[in-house]
């Protein structure tokens, strides 16, 4: 079990990057509304991921407007990939 990804806002993140094609990225605030989370909840665990190596977050303005873009990373894919399987071990292992 990854207990960083296990987490479940986390979990969530992940999971939702990992629906993305490739190297897309998702909007700051576009991720923020599809978990209904804070701005510092999701900011918090973003930078546990980033840390972590799983997650590549971007930061650039559009105008004068700041634009905070996340991607998986390919560590991240295979790191949630990984605890996927463990989980669905578990399930056809308990039926």
């Amino acid at each position: 079990m990854n207990e960083l990804i296990h987490q479940p806002t986390r979990l969530k993140i992940m999971a939702t990057l990992n629906a993305l094609r490739g190297a897309a990225k998702l909007e700051f605030t576009e991720l923020r509304k599809l978990l209904s989370v804070t701005d510092g909840n999701l900011g918090t665990h973003l930078a546990t991921l980033e840390n972590a190596g799983y997650v590549e977050i971007e930061k650039t303005f559009v105008g004068k407007k700041p634009c905070t873009r996340v991607s998986l990373t390919r560590a991240g894919r295979r790191a949630f990939d990984t605890h996927i399987q463990y989980l669905r071990d578990i399930i056809h292992a308990s039926g």
